[in-house]
């Protein structure tokens, strides 16, 4: 199976659980519920996405015919501008499970990643990936049911918290809808996180520092 990989590149996870440490994005082109383009955005199930995933053409971005080809790049690029530790590799989107195979994990493995995902939980993960972050969107069914880390965004009618707090997850998070709505959206999370303790606050923690 080929890859199609938007950008790669090294940064600090902004948000959820593992906030502040070394990752590489490996970013995956396209996704399920929504087709990228503009003119589409209002009619998308994820109409409020804040993520470029058309096309290959990003930094470290390429098309890979095969897992052992981008694995090798993964993990080159960690040894560049890294050089110390296991590479903790988050695939992100787009849709990662559109194209995160089995073959692939286990490449990424023999390079000795951890491997996380982020997805929006309407296509089962495969199995071996290290960490799960489901983060549904609107009324989209979430097929994956079970994880590491549940992360909300706030505020969507058709996704409210109750929906999902008896899912199979170790950790509740609400993270506030970015645009014109932040501050009154990131008050109601902060609310409903202290009167409902299961859930824990995510800032876009690389949003407020200015990095990738």
């Amino acid at each position: 199976m080929a890859y199609a990989i938007k950008e790669m590149y090294c940064t600090l996870q902004g948000e959820g659980y593992h906030t502040g440490r070394t990752a590489l994005f490996l970013r995956f082109a396209g996704c399920n519920l929504w087709t990228g383009r503009e003119q589409d955005r209002s009619a998308a199930v994820c109409s409020f996405c804040d993520t470029e995933f058309v096309g290959t053409d990003g930094p470290g971005g390429g098309k890979f015919k095969t897992a052992f080809d981008l694995a090798e790049r993964v993990g080159g690029l960690w040894k560049e501008e890294i050089g110390a530790g296991h590479p903790f590799v988050v695939c992100t989107g787009g849709e990662p499970l559109l194209q995160l195979d089995v073959t692939l994990i286990d490449a990424l493995h023999d390079q000795e990643c951890e491997i996380a995902v982020e997805t929006n939980g309407t296509i089962s993960a495969p199995s071996g990936i290290d960490w799960i972050c489901v983060s549904p969107k609107k009324d989209a069914p979430v097929v994956q049911r079970s994880g590491n880390e549940l992360k909300l965004v706030w505020f969507q009618p058709e996704a409210r918290p109750e929906r999902f707090e008896n899912l199979e997850f170790d950790h509740f998070f609400l993270q506030p809808m970015d645009g014109a709505d932040i501050d009154r959206f990131t008050k109601e999370a902060v609310d409903y996180c202290r009167n409902n303790p299961k859930w824990r606050l995510s800032l876009q923690t690389h949003k407020i520092l200015g990095i990738p």
